[in-house]
C-alpha cells in the first residue's frame, strides 16, 4: 500500500488555530460529521476524526468536500498500514497514531503527515526515525507539562503535541513547557459526536478560544 501518489500534504503545527487539534470521537457518524462543521465555523479548524467512530472513512469524505482541499481535517487512531491507505482515499490529510506497531513501522511511508504517539525516549525516538511529522504525546496526562519539560531536555528538536487529559487550563501549561500544540477531546467536543447540544459545543469552543487566546498571540 503505497500512499505516496495518493495524498500529497502538507502540515504546519505552528500554524494552527490556537494552537489545538479537535480530537472528534464518538458514537454517531452524523453527529461527527456536524461536529467537524460546527468546530470550524467557530474557528477551531484543526480537526481528528478517530476511526474507533463508527463511520470514520464517510465523515472524513464528507467534511472534506464540505471544508474544501486545503482544509486540517485528519484521520486518528491509525493502527495499521490498511487504516493509513483508507484514511488517505477517504481525504485525510495527516494522519494519527497511538502508537508505533510493526504494520506501520512496516509499510511503505505515507507521503502525508503522520504523527506517532509516544510516551517514553526509546518511543520518541522510534518516532522520529520513523518519519513522524511529530510525536504525539500520550497519553500525556501520565507525567504532565513537568514530563513534557523533562523530554525537551534531550530532544528540543522533536516538536510535541500532548493528547490525553488536557483542558483549557493544563493546555496552557503545556505550551508554556514547550508543546507546538496540544490535541483536546471531551473537554472541547464534550458529547456533541454522539449526538450532544451543537449550542452547547459552541459555547465550549467560544470559552476555548478565550482561554488559548493569551498563549497563542504571545
Amino acid at each position: 500500500m503505497n500512499l505516496i501518489t495518493t495524498n500529497p500534504f502538507t502540515l504546519d503545527l505552528t500554524e494552527l488555530p490556537h494552537r489545538t487539534l479537535a480530537i472528534v470521537r464518538g458514537t454517531d457518524r452524523d453527529a461527527a460529521l456536524r461536529t467537524v462543521l460546527t468546530l470550524a465555523e467557530e474557528g477551531i479548524t484543526a480537526a481528528e476524526v478517530s476511526l474507533t467512530t463508527p463511520g470514520a472513512l464517510w465523515v472524513i469524505e464528507q467534511a472534506r468536500r464540505e471544508l474544501g482541499p486545503t482544509a486540517t481535517l485528519g484521520a486518528g487512531t491509525v493502527l495499521t498500514g490498511e487504516d493509513a491507505a483508507r484514511a488517505a482515499d477517504a481525504g485525510a490529510s495527516f494522519l494519527v497514531t497511538p502508537g508505533l506497531g510493526n504494520d506501520l513501522r512496516h509499510s511503505p511511508a505515507p507521503a502525508i503527515p503522520m504523527l506517532v504517539g509516544a510516551l517514553t525516549p526509546s518511543e520518541v525516538i522510534a518516532a522520529t526515525e520513523n518519519g513522524a511529522l511529530a510525536v504525539k504525546l500520550f497519553p500525556a496526562s501520565l507525567g504532565g507539562p513537568a514530563y513534557l519539560k523533562a523530554l525537551r531536555a534531550p530532544f528540543p528538536s522533536v516538536p510535541f503535541l500532548p493528547v490525553g487529559g488536557i483542558d483549557a487550563a493544563c493546555a496552557l501549561d503545556y505550551l508554556s513547557a514547550g508543546a507546538v500544540a496540544v490535541g483536546v477531546g471531551s473537554p472541547l467536543v464534550g458529547d456533541a459526536a454522539d449526538g450532544g447540544s451543537l449550542n452547547a459545543l459552541r459555547e465550549r469552543a467560544a470559552r476555548w478560544r478565550t482561554a488559548l487566546t493569551e498563549e497563542t498571540a504571545a
